[in-house]
C-alpha cells in the first residue's frame, strides 16, 4: 500500500467555488438570453434603464468571465496543484478569502453595472474601487497558488500549473496597467490614458484577457483533467512546453488586429495581424497534443459524457483559433469587423470551449470530490447534445448574419453612395436575431440540466477526505 502523510487535500473551497461557478453561468447566460431577445422586442425593456441593452450586456459578458469563468479556474487550480504537488493548499483560509471575496466582487460590481457605473472600457467596465479589489483578491489568488507550489514535493512542474501561472501574472499586469485611472468620484474616472494610446493599451488588455484567461487558464484546465480522465498520459510533454512558451511570447502582440484602419500606427495594425498568424503554430500543437492524448481512449469517449464535453471543446477551440487569426487579416477584417461574425467567433470560444471544458471537468470532478457517482448520465448526455446544438446554432447563425452585414455595408452604388441604409439591414437580421435566441435559450436549458444533476450529486454530502500521498507518480500527476 503506497504511504501518506497526515495531511489532506483542502476539496471544500473546491466545491463551494463550483456551485458559484454554476450559479453565474445560470444568471449570466439568463442575462445574454434576454438581451438577445431585446435585439427582436427593444420594448421588453419596459422603460427601465436597468433593463436596457446597455447595462444588462455588460453585466451578460462580467458574469461570464469573472463569475462563471474565475471561479471554474480558481477551483480548477486549487484542485489540480494539490495534487500535481502534492501537498495541501498553502494557506487554506487565504483560498476560502479569495472564494468569498471574489463571489461579493462580482455580486457588487453587477449591480454597480446595472446602476450605470460603467469606464466604456471592453472587458474592464468595472470603475476604479472594483478595480483595487479585483486587484487585491488577486494577489491573494497568486499566494495560494504559488505558495503551493512552492511548497510541493514534486520538483517538475507540471504543465497545468504553468498555464495557471501565466494566467495569473499576466491578468495581473494586464489589469493594472490598463485601469490606471483618476477617480473624481466613487463612481466615476477617467482613464490615464486618451486617444489612440487609450485604444492601444485597451486591447492589448482586451485581446491578452482572452489569451491568458479565457485561453491560458483554461489551457490549464485541459492539460490537467484530459490526461486524468482519459486515464493516458500526455501526448508529448515537450511539445506541451514548446507550446506554452511560443503562446504566451506570441499572444501578448495580437491585441493591435483589433484596431484595423484605425489612427495608430500602420506597424503596428502589421505587428498585431503577423503575431495572430504565428499563433496558429502553439494553439493547433496543444490542439494536436490533445487529440493524440485521446485517440486510444475512444471506447471510453463513446460512454463518458465528461470526456465528450472535453474533448468537444477541443475541437471548438481549434476552430475559435483558427478562425481568430484569419480575422486579424486586413482583407477579412474590412468585412468581419462591427458586425455579428465577430460575436459568432466569440462565441464559439465561449460557448464552445470555455463552457464545454469547464462541463466535462464540473461532471469529473464533482462525483470524485464527494466519493459517489454522477447523480444522472443520461441527463449528461442530454446536456452534451443540448449544448452541441445550442452552440453551432448560435454560431452559424451570427456568421451568416455578420457576412451579410460587411458585404451589404461594403456595398455601393454606381455614384459610390451605400446601396443600403443602416436601418434597412438591420431591419433584415431578424431571422438570425431569431435562431441566436433559440440557440440561447437551448444552451440555457442544457446548462440548468447541468446545475441540477451536480446538485443532486453533491446533496448531502461532504467533500471526501484525500489524503496527501508521499510517493509521487511521473510528474505528479494524481
Amino acid at each position: 500500500m503506497e504511504a501518506v502523510t497526515n495531511n489532506v487535500y483542502h476539496d471544500k473551497v473546491v466545491i463551494r467555488l463550483i456551485q458559484f461557478s454554476i450559479v453565474w453561468a445560470l444568471a449570466a447566460m439568463g442575462a445574454g438570453v434576454y438581451i438577445s431577445a431585446e435585439l427582436i422586442w427593444p420594448g421588453i425593456d419596459f422603460g427601465q434603464f436597468w433593463l436596457s441593452f446597455g447595462r444588462l450586456r455588460p453585466l451578460h459578458t462580467n458574469g461570464i468571465i469573472f463569475g462563471f469563468g474565475v471561479s471554474a479556474l480558481m477551483a480548477t487550480a486549487f484542485y489540480s496543484v494539490q495534487r500535481t504537488s502534492h501537498v495541501p493548499l498553502f494557506a487554506p483560509k487565504l483560498a476560502w478569502f479569495c472564494c468569498y471575496a471574489w463571489q461579493l466582487l462580482v455580486l457588487t460590481g453587477g449591480l454597480s453595472l446595472l446602476a450605470g457605473w460603467n469606464t466604456s472600457k471592453e472587458y474592464a467596465e468595472l470603475e476604479w474601487p472594483f478595480d483595487i479589489v479585483i486587484a487585491v483578491i488577486w494577489v491573494c489568488f497568486g499566494v495560494v497558488f504559488f505558495g503551493t507550489i512552492a511548497t510541493r514535493k514534486i520538483k517538475p512542474i507540471y504543465i497545468s500549473n504553468w498555464f495557471y501561472g501565466a494566467l495569473i501574472i499576466v491578468i495581473a499586469m494586464l489589469h493594472i496597467v490598463n485601469n490606471l485611472a483618476i477617480p473624481v468620484s466613487i463612481g466615476k474616472s477617467y482613464s490615464l490614458y486618451a486617444g489612440a494610446q487609450d485604444a492601444v493599451v485597451q486591447w492589448w488588455y482586451g485581446h491578452n484577457a482572452v489569451g491568458f484567461l479565457l485561453t491560458g487558464g483554461f489551457l490549464g484546465m485541459m492539460y490537467y483533467f484530459l490526461p486524468k480522465h482519459a486515464e493516458r498520459p500526455i501526448w508529448s510533454y515537450r511539445l506541451s512546453v514548446v507550446a506554452f512558451w511560443a503562446f504566451t511570447y506570441s499572444y501578448i502582440w495580437a491585441g493591435p488586429h483589433h484596431l484595423h484602419y484605425n489612427s495608430i500606427p500602420e506597424w503596428v495594425q502589421s505587428l498585431g495581424m503577423v503575431m495572430s498568424i504565428v499563433l496558429l503554430a502553439p494553439s493547433w500543437a496543444t490542439l494536436i497534443n490533445g487529440v493524440m492524448t485521446v485517440s486510444t481512449a475512444w471506447e471510453k469517449l463513446r460512454t463518458d459524457p465528461a470526456l465528450k464535453f472535453i474533448v468537444l471543446s477541443l475541437a471548438f477551440y481549434g476552430l475559435a483559433t483558427f478562425e481568430g487569426p484569419m480575422m486579424s487579416l486586413r482583407s477579412v477584417n474590412v468585412v468581419s469587423h462591427f458586425t455579428d461574425w465577430t460575436i459568432g467567433h466569440v462565441h464559439s470560444g465561449a460557448l464552445g470551449w470555455n463552457a464545454m471544458i469547464t462541463y466535462g471537468t464540473f461532471y469529473f470532478m464533482v462525483p470524485r470530490l464527494v466519493g459517489r457517482e454522477l447523480h444522472s448520465v443520461r441527463l449528461a448526455n442530454i446536456h452534451f447534445w443540448l449544448a452541441l446544438a445550442g452552440t453551432m446554432l448560435y454560431i452559424v447563425s451570427m456568421w451568416a448574419a455578420g457576412v451579410s452585414q460587411g458585404l451589404l455595408w461594403l456595398s455601393v452604388d454606381n455614384i459610390g453612395e451605400l446601396s443600403f441604409s443602416f436601418k434597412d439591414i438591420m431591419a433584415s437580421m431578424a431571422p438570425y436575431y431569431g435562431l441566436r435566441l433559440v440557440a440561447g435559450l437551448i444552451f440555457l436549458s442544457g446548462t440548468a440540466l447541468m446545475a441540477f444533476n451536480l446538485f443532486m450529486t453533491l446533496k448531502g454530502q461532504h467533500a471526501t477526505r484525500v489524503s496527501v500521498p508521499a510517493v509521487d507518480p511521473a510528474y505528479g500527476v494524481s
